[in-house]
């Protein structure tokens, strides 16, 4: 985290600190989601322009992103009390450099100074210094190593860039960006990511027209990686297992042409609607939804595949830039237990894959232990497949989310 260079004086204003201090207190003491909080206060005061949207959701975000960071130079003592909620602002605005109102008795007799100082102080300590849990941080370091580790979380605490995935079923790529310029929404090209464009400056793009009539999808430029690794082709029958609310399964979609037969198969019945809603928006006419009832729906689709997705539950380890919350709201139990349940899915759903078809077992997590360990268990019990390639995104390297996709084949029919 870096502090604000004093280059003009900042104000702060009421309505929206009130605003914040109200958000964090759903984040912090009523354990509710973070993006959901900030969508709602975003909701609140139709009058906000661009500039308090920004501060609202921009400072929501870094304190949440920095829990552990301003509770240590406020010693809060991780009690989220409204007056501690203040105390923990107050180190927020002080490091960023915002002068603070004098007749605000919340932040009456702010230590200025001494925030100053224990924010240097605590420059040495990695676990305050980037906020992560003791428990996160050992595991990882753990895993990759101190040095890889250092950098790879310094990454994850930076600000996700908005990424958009151009719906070839309508558009292409060059069209598009033309189209949000139009919008005055300024992008850039990925190299080597033919359907992605970036955002040189965050916007609000879902109320354009552009996306209500489904020329593109926001999905990260890593998440943009999978459904290609998958090498589908149109005409074919593909399975993705873990479909959700569907990102990769509409990429799998265009890339299909429409051709040939996607099941997307969940256990979240609500995620495989909003999965319906986004197919109909983006011209996706391929894509058959079922929701997982019972053992009895994966065995009618047995070595039936042409492809498989196994888009597996994870840590979410390498997607903390976009859900700094998920930091403080897992559990040491979580990563044992989700180690489990990968290696059942894998072992449960590669049945689906036919002779000479294709599986990609893929997580956002960067942990070894869910990645190719978890590949290296399923192919010594699974002599039936063989690997052909895999590819781990380092948020590091790639400046983007960090994710591990493994691409096996089918060689022969399980004994």
């Amino acid at each position: 985290m870096k502090t604000q260079p004093k280059k003009q004086e900042m104000r702060l204003h009421r309505t929206l600190v009130y605003a914040v201090i109200n958000a964090l207190d759903k984040i912090f003491n009523e354990n509710e989601y973070a993006d959901k909080v900030v969508q709602k206060t975003l909701k609140i005061d139709k009058r906000w322009g661009v500039r308090d949207r920004k501060f609202i959701a921009e400072t929501l975000y870094e304190m949440v992103r920095y829990k552990r960071l301003y509770n240590e130079i406020s010693g809060t003592k991780d009690h989220y009390t409204r007056e501690n909620l203040w105390k923990n602002f107050a180190a927020w605005a002080v490091l960023k450099g915002y002068k603070l109102p004098d007749d605000w008795h919340q932040l009456a007799g702010t230590p200025v100074r001494r925030i100053k100082g224990k924010f240097d102080e605590i420059q040495k300590d990695r676990k305050i210094r980037e906020s992560i849990p003791d428990w996160m941080d050992e595991i990882c370091v753990k895993e990759l190593g101190e040095a890889k580790w250092e950098k790879e979380l310094h990454v994850l605490n930076q600000q996700a860039r908005v990424i958009l995935r151009v719906n070839t079923l309508k558009t292409n790529r060059l069209q598009l960006q033309k189209l949000l310029l139009e919008e005055g929404i300024e992008t850039e090209f990925i190299p080597d990511q033919p359907d992605a464009l970036v955002l040189t400056e965050r916007k609000n793009v879902f109320m354009t027209d552009i996306f209500k009539k489904g020329l593109f999808e926001v999905q990260d430029a890593s998440s943009q990686l999978v459904a290609p690794f998958l090498d589908v082709k149109p005409g074919q029958r593909v399975i993705d297992t873990c479909a959700g609310a569907g990102g990769k399964t509409l990429h799998l979609a265009s890339l299909m042409e429409n051709k040939g037969q996607i099941i997307a198969l969940d256990i979240y019945d609500h995620k495989l609607k909003e999965l319906k809603k986004r197919a109909k928006r983006d011209g996706a006419h391929n894509i058959e939804t079922r929701p997982i009832a019972s053992s009895k729906t994966i065995k009618k689709l047995k070595n039936s595949a042409d492809r498989v997705l196994i888009d597996a539950p994870c840590s979410g380890l390498g997607v903390l830039k976009r859900n700094p919350d998920s930091k403080w709201k897992m559990q040491p139990e979580f990563i044992d237990r989700i180690k489990e349940t990968q290696a059942e899915i894998l072992d449960n759903y590669s049945g689906l894959v036919k002779k000479g078809g294709k599986l990609v077992y893929a997580t956002c997590s960067i942990l070894p232990s869910e990645n190719e360990k978890q590949v290296e268990l399923f192919l010594a019990n699974h002599p039936e497949f063989k690997l052909i390639k895999d590819q781990k995104v380092s948020p590091l390297e790639s400046g983007f989310d960090g994710f591990y996709m493994a691409l096996m084949e089918k060689i022969d029919d399980k004994n």
